[in-house]
């Protein structure tokens, strides 16, 4: 039955089919065959709109949009330039924190390659790093960010499984940074190739750039310090968020003007987060029919008869994650996959939050991952370049972070101890 709903699926997408079309027409069929009422998708679509955790997504986005669009990334790249920069391999670690940092707020990749890889690469071209090296740093570092707080993975992982948020955005925390610490690593490694003087630590330098980027300091501290201080929920988090944003990139930075600029933000905004709810609504409908039909069971006890070993199943899944990340963007592998899923790696013993981690961290390194990953062909297009090219820069980086991965998949403590601690 699994194996027939999914052809279908495929099948209406290979003929051109939107993928909630799709979804919701192979959901709808499924209902009737059964002598279901079809309007059970439409159930579903109520419940996911009604979900209180869910007002989170937009508002966080329209936050991200408005930064990208502001003079943001380039005081925040000035930021950790200046405090970052005089170290070995200083420069290329500052451009894997401030990619982190942006891409945590906008949830996507390619904005990041497209609005910060033009302002790193000239940055890393005259400090003379390596330009396969600095090529491969961008690209690998436009998914940085999707395991840190408020990444809206984060938040739509948590919505599908039903698995705190909150908690979800503690564990992130660690395994994002050990991801960065091995990156930083490499470059550290990189900057002994290099022949040109590294710039001297400047106390005025970070004066100068902590006065600019004042008003985007307390972003982090605003969500991570309200949330984890017991103040605010994460959704009171992202209305505070959206609204400290607008005030300071349109009103005091005025990076913004609201008669030019606030009607693309938002249009982006509502463009996207539209997108991820039709999606998540008619695969929801889908995922209640696999319920209704026992189809999770079924795959279960043919897993277990297969695979007895805890550690089998998570190579295997880490292997499947990795090819569903580089044919799958990450709002769709979520919406589609974490629900046939989570019930058989609950089974094997495994933490809903701790395979929140894995299975993101798995759709990070898929952006990457040949031949069809997606910042490989971001960045083929903004660098005019082949992405035969990118497929041999981006090798070393993804040695590095397969590495990282299966450090956060076969020692749980990584993910999970701030959870505990909290």
């Amino acid at each position: 039955m699994a194996f027939s709903v999914t052809f279908l699926v495929l099948f209406l997408i290979s003929i051109g089919l939107p993928l909630f079309s799709a979804i919701g027409f192979t959901a709808a069929m499924q209902f009737i065959h059964s002598g279901i009422d079809p309007t059970v998708v439409i159930v579903e679509l109520y419940r996911i709109a009604s979900a209180p955790t869910l007002l989170a997504i937009p508002l966080f986005t329209l936050a991200g949009y408005v930064l990208a669009e502001s003079k943001a990334p380039k005081r925040l790249l000035n930021l950790a330039d200046a405090v970052l920069g005089w170290l070995p391999g200083g420069v290329a670690i500052v451009a894997l924190i401030t990619c982190a940092l942006f891409t945590c707020f906008t949830g996507a990749s390619g904005i990041t390659i497209i609005a910060i890889g033009g302002l790193i690469y000239p940055i890393l071209n005259k400090q003379q790093y390596n330009e396969k090296f600095s090529y491969g740093l961008i690209t690998c570092s436009g998914s940085l960010g999707l395991l840190f707080p408020p990444s809206l993975p984060l938040i739509l992982f948590g919505v599908v499984a039903s698995v705190s948020i909150d908690k979800l955005f503690l564990a992130g925390i660690l395994p994002g940074l050990l991801i960065i610490l091995l990156l930083s690593l490499y470059a550290v490694k990189q900057d002994t190739n290099r022949t040109v003087r590294r710039s001297e630590f400047s106390w005025r330098k970070v004066l100068n750039a902590l006065h600019n980027a004042k008003w985007e300091i307390p972003i982090p501290i605003i969500i991570i310090g309200g949330i984890y201080g017991g103040f605010i929920t994460a959704v009171e988090a992202s209305s505070i968020t959206a609204f400290y944003v607008l005030i300071v990139e349109f009103f005091l930075n005025k990076d913004l003007k609201i008669r030019t600029d606030l009607y693309p933000v938002v249009r982006n905004t509502v463009q996207l987060v539209g997108g991820i709810m039709i999606i998540l609504s008619t695969s929801m409908g889908l995922t209640a029919f696999f319920i209704d039909a026992q189809i999770p069971q079924t795959v279960l006890i043919w897993i277990r008869s297969v695979i007895s070993s805890k550690f089998t199943f998570l190579l295997l899944l880490n292997g499947f994650l990795l090819v569903t990340g580089a044919l799958l963007d990450i709002f769709s592998a979520i919406i589609i996959v974490v629900p046939l899923i989570v019930p058989i790696a609950v089974s094997y013993g495994i933490d809903p939050v701790h395979l929140g981690i894995i299975f993101l961290t798995n759709l990070e390194i898929g952006y990457l991952t040949p031949p069809i990953g997606l910042n490989l062909f971001i960045s083929s297009f903004r660098f005019k370049k082949s992405i035969l090219y990118f497929y041999r820069v981006s090798l070393p980086f993804l040695a590095i972070l397969l590495i990282a991965l299966l450090l956060i998949t076969y020692i749980p403590s990584i993910s999970l101890f701030l959870v505990t601690l909290f």
